[in-house]
Formats: structure tokens, C-alpha cells, sequence
């Protein structure tokens, strides 16, 4: 099931039309300025939390995502960062290569109980319109953690965009 959903996914951009509206094309596939956008990510690699993304005129991009829970004497938070590369950008779709970078913490204010607490991945994403100005992202990443795991995980988020 989950190889289906996988192969769904990845192919699903290729058969859609006009779905895709990428801000500031003016009608074409080009951004002729930066774009922004803000919303949410979670993601194992690159952050989990609030995220501010810029698509530059040209095909990178970079998003910045955070977030910070306190419950009881328990801290959370995440910082990370992304870099993507458009391979390919049109009216219908986004597909890009990405790589990423986080640092999680867990514990009190002065332990992280977390193992592994540096992040970095590297992978591929698509990212899909869904109303107006409102975006999906879905990606798949291999994700290396600092204690010496590498997993195969995915990340996801919803932005707003504005001009």
C-alpha cells in the first residue's frame, strides 16, 4: 500500500493539468521576481514548525522552519533549513531536488535527551496548488542523523503565498 501511494505521488504532477498556478509567472513558467511564502513544515530533516520560504527569480529556493513546545518542565524545538532546485517548474507542477539541515531538541532546558539531535538530508519533492494561494509540498528524503542513522523519511508542508 504504501509502495502504491508512493508511486502515486510521484507520478500524480505528471498527469495533472493546470492545477499548479506557480506565483509570479504572468502566464508563463518564469518567476520574474522573488515570491514568498509562510506556513507549516514537518519534516525529520529540515524542521518542524512555522516556515518562511523565498523562491528566487531563478530555480533555487530556501525555507527556513522552527518551532518550540514547553509542556511542564519538558523543552522541544527544532531549527532547520532547506535548499531546493527546481527540475522542473510549470503551470501544473514543481518538482525539485532538495537538501536540508536541522538541529531537534528534547529534555529539560539543559539536556537534550534526543540521540541524534543533528539533521541533515538530502531528496526530492513536489509541490502541488490546492486553492488559490495555498500550496502542498511533499518530499522524500534520506535523512542522516548525527548518532549515525540514515532512514529513508518523508516531509510535508502547506504554504501561503504572496508577492
Amino acid at each position: 500500500m504504501n509502495k502504491m501511494l508512493l508511486v502515486f505521488v510521484l507520478f500524480m504532477p505528471l498527469s495533472t493539468a493546470a492545477q499548479v498556478t506557480v506565483p509570479g509567472t504572468e502566464g508563463g513558467t518564469t518567476l520574474r521576481h522573488s515570491v514568498f511564502g509562510i506556513g507549516l513544515a514537518a519534516g525529520s530533516a529540515s524542521g518542524m514548525g512555522l516556515s518562511f520560504r523565498h523562491h528566487l527569480p531563478a530555480a533555487f529556493s530556501y525555507q527556513i522552519t522552527g518551532g518550540v513546545i514547553k509542556v511542564d518542565d519538558k523543552l522541544h524545538y527544532d531549527i532547520g533549513a532547506e535548499l531546493q532546485y527546481d527540475f522542473i517548474r510549470s503551470s501544473s507542477t514543481r518538482v525539485f531536488a532538495m537538501t536540508g539541515l536541522g538541529y531537534y531538541h528534547a529534555g529539560d532546558k539543559d539536556n537534550n535527551e534526543l540521540e541524534g539531535p543533528a539533521r541533515a538530508g538530502a531528496g526530492i519533492g513536489g509541490e502541488f496548488r490546492f486553492l488559490d494561494s495555498f500550496h502542498a509540498i511533499i518530499e522524500g528524503v534520506f535523512t542522516y542523523f548525527s548518532d549515525g542513522t540514515i532512514l529513508p523519511l518523508p516531509q510535508a508542508g502547506i504554504y501561503y503565498y504572496f508577492l
